[in-house]
């Protein structure tokens, strides 16, 4: 069987992409692809410097799309609705949403509301922005959510009466792992709710494998093996492309590479860990964002 690489991406011209925490990395090499293919796609980034030197970078490869810097930072709640406001005055649809931007393993650290970091930047702040973008991604024929994950979620449990580290002290892998599970937990959640409201929204989900980026900044062993070990971008972003793009996926189809623990290789279909097929905990991490975010979907 032919492994799924970039040329098996469709024609994206005329869609509207946003992909955040992309000015590196996955989330990089996944704007520049789809304006290659002819998105119009919206870098979402927090360092407006770094974020358009991104965007000319894409554009000096002359794609048949476009690409268009729009500042976010997911640790503010405040700052999500203002990003979700300046792109609706400007759009009256979107066809893709790319939840890419993370942080890993970072010192103890907190967002503006006061959120474990990892927990507050990879989920609850990609909650509030699906949440706020929504109306727009049902309004496009054909829409669909990515929700990046990691291999690090099989570590990750939903301590609900712990979870911004407070009681047992901050753990920088274990709150990590906790912010990869609520991913999976979320595009599950997302896409049941979506369902039973009758929306035709898709929501698919993907892992990158073990590959090389700057997210690692702060993982000392990660970056000492990444030379020996780890993928360069441009074939770690395949499973967020094929998650993007692949017109065979299904509902809450989830990919990540083919090979050996699923570290390297090309996308194809995995499994959700088992805590993430736990509907009971997925139902009860949606409220508590619900109340946490003030962002409520009406779903």
């Amino acid at each position: 069987m032919a492994h799924w690489i970039h040329d098996d991406i469709p024609d994206q011209t005329g869609r509207t992409a946003i992909v955040t925490g992309s000015n590196t990395g996955i989330g990089f090499e996944a704007a520049k692809a789809l304006a290659e293919k002819g998105a119009d796609v919206i870098l979402a980034c927090r360092n407006p410097q770094k974020g358009q030197a991104a965007v000319d970078r894409i554009l000096a490869g002359n794609p048949k799309g476009t690409a268009t810097l729009l500042q976010l930072d997911l640790a503010d709640l405040d700052a999500v609705k203002a990003f979700a406001d300046r792109f609706a005055e400007g759009h009256d649809r979107l066809d893709l949403l790319i939840l890419n931007a993370g942080v890993m393993v970072p010192p103890e650290s907190t967002t503006a509301q006061g959120f474990e970091l990892q927990f507050g930047v990879n989920h609850l702040g990609h909650f509030a922005l699906t949440g706020h973008l929504l109306p727009l991604l049902k309004a496009a024929e054909g829409s669909r959510v990515v929700v990046l994950s990691s291999g690090a979620a099989r570590m990750g449990q939903m301590d609900f009466d712990d979870l911004q580290f407070t009681t047992r002290g901050y753990q920088a892998w274990p709150a990590y792992g906790a912010s990869k599970l609520a991913n999976q937990l979320f595009a599950r959640e997302l896409q049941k709710r979506l369902q039973a409201g009758g929306s035709d929204v898709l929501v698919t989900a993907a892992h990158p494998g073990w590959t090389a980026t700057d997210l690692q900044r702060t993982a000392g062993l990660f970056r000492f093996l990444n030379p020996f070990i780890a993928m360069k971008p441009p074939q770690g972003a395949l499973p967020t492309l094929r998650a993007a793009t692949d017109p065979d996926a299904d509902p809450v189809d989830y990919f990540g590479p083919h090979g050996f623990m699923e570290a390297r290789g090309y996308p194809v279909k995995q499994r959700m860990v088992d805590a993430a097929l736990d509907e009971g905990v997925a139902a009860r991490l949606w409220q508590v964002s619900e109340e946490l975010t003030g962002v409520r979907y009406g779903l």
